[in-house]
Formats: structure tokens, C-alpha cells, sequence
């Protein structure tokens, strides 16, 4: 069975977030390219997408280019977190890749919660550190695995990606181009045909 794309939910218990976001969250809908945060301005949401899938997005230090640097799908959550927590001035920006329909929740509130007792703020606590091994084991991919290596993993992890997201954003998360992206899945192609 695939793993989530987003590993940092394995393993933890996050129906609490889930719960807050259907009874006390509103239902947005959001068009392809619609930002749900923009990089430099407050980050203020927490969503849990009911329909859709949303880019994290951030540019080049030249301002120029725009690099795809996560994914989140349907049945996950979508924030720029931890800084809409405090409404910090988001890292990056987030666009839906298609449609969407989330249900929204202030971030500012869930911190709220998360200083209401000891075990919601272990909770908190909880899912910062797997936000952060998760990203410390892409960062490992990036060292350790060739773009080969990181495509299949990104498939045995989710599989449907390449029939939902343009190859441009899924070469952009690999770091590599496009064109090198094709070369990929024709090698790919051609091995299995033998």
C-alpha cells in the first residue's frame, strides 16, 4: 500500500485538528492558481481539503523563478504552519494546483488551543516534530538519492500524482527539469516493456 504524500501524518492522531476544521471551519472553494497564502504576508489558515490538491510554491533568491516544493492532497492538510500559528509572515506560497474545496480554520486559534493544556500542547508539539522529520528526510533525498532514485520514491508514495499534477510541478519537486523528467519515464517505459 502507497503512504501518504505527506508522511508526517503517519502514526499521528490528528482528529482533533480534523474536528475543528468541520464544525468551526468554513468551506471555501478555490480555483486553479488561487493563493490560500502568499510568501511575505501573515499566514493565517489551517485547511483540510475535502476535494483538490494545493502547490507550496517559493521563488528563486533572484525573485525570478518559482520552484515546487510540496504537495498537499486530498484528505490533508494544507497551512503554512508553524507560522500561521502566530500569524508570522508565511515561507512560502500556496496555490491550489486545481479546484479545490477546503475547510478552513484560523491558525491563531489553534495555537489558542494548543496553550488551553498540557496534552493539546503536546499534540502541537507532536506535529511539529513530524513536520520536521519529514522534511529532514526529503532533505536527505536530495543528498543521497539521484533524480531517478527520488522520482520512485515519490511514486511508491503516491502513485496518482503523475495523473494529477502537471510533469512541470512534479520535475520542479524532484529539482530537476522537465525535459530530464521525460528522459525518466521514457528509461522507465522501456525497461518495463522488456
Amino acid at each position: 500500500m502507497a503512504e501518504p504524500f505527506n508522511t508526517y501524518t503517519v502514526g499521528l492522531d490528528l482528529q482533533f485538528v480534523h474536528e475543528l476544521c468541520e464544525r468551526k471551519g468554513e468551506r471555501v472553494e478555490y480555483q486553479c492558481g488561487q493563493l490560500f497564502e502568499c510568501e511575505g504576508e501573515p499566514a493565517r489558515w489551517v485547511g483540510f481539503i475535502e476535494h483538490g490538491c494545493f502547490r507550496y510554491c517559493k521563488y528563486d533568491l533572484g525573485g525570478r523563478v518559482k520552484h515546487t516544493n510540496g504537495f498537499a492532497f486530498e484528505g490533508e492538510f494544507v497551512a503554512d504552519y508553524p507560522c500561521c500559528l502566530t500569524a508570522q509572515p508565511a515561507t512560502v506560497t500556496i496555490e491550489a494546483a486545481m479546484p479545490c474545496t477546503v475547510r478552513i480554520f484560523p491558525g491563531e486559534q489553534l495555537e489558542q488551543l494548543y496553550r488551553s493544556s498540557h496534552e493539546a500542547e503536546r499534540k502541537g508539539r507532536l506535529i511539529m516534530q513530524a513536520l520536521f522529520l519529514q522534511t529532514y528526510e526529503r532533505q536527505n533525498h536530495f543528498y543521497c538519492a539521484d533524480a531517478r532514485q527520488r522520482y520512485d520514491l515519490l511514486l511508491r508514495r503516491c502513485p496518482q500524482i503523475v495523473q494529477q499534477l502537471p510533469l512541470k510541478d512534479i520535475a520542479s519537486f524532484l529539482n530537476i527539469t522537465p525535459v530530464y523528467l521525460s528522459k525518466i519515464r521514457k528509461e522507465i517505459t522501456f525497461s518495463e516493456i522488456k
